[in-house]
């Protein structure tokens, strides 16, 4: 994999993240502070917070491969 694919691997990882902090904002209103209002927060669906967040694992191993591979390392 050259320089520019594992770059859009990294570019497609940080979207997927911050894609899922939108969703889940859209039913966890953050506080005045910045930090996230669980009291406040609305009914999600689980399946679709599953869908996602698996996604977005994947994704993550995926980098964790290219980096581990880009650094002649062993995987663990």
């Amino acid at each position: 994999m050259d320089r520019e694919e594992a770059m859009a691997e990294f570019k497609k990882y940080e979207e997927m993240r911050q894609e899922m902090y939108s969703f889940l904002e859209e039913f966890i209103p953050r506080r005045e502070d910045g930090t996230l209002d669980f009291e406040r927060a609305r009914e999600i669906n689980a399946k679709e917070v599953f869908d996602r967040w698996f996604k977005l694992d994947y994704q993550a191993r995926r980098i964790r491969g290219i980096a581990i591979n880009c650094l002649g390392l062993k995987g663990e």
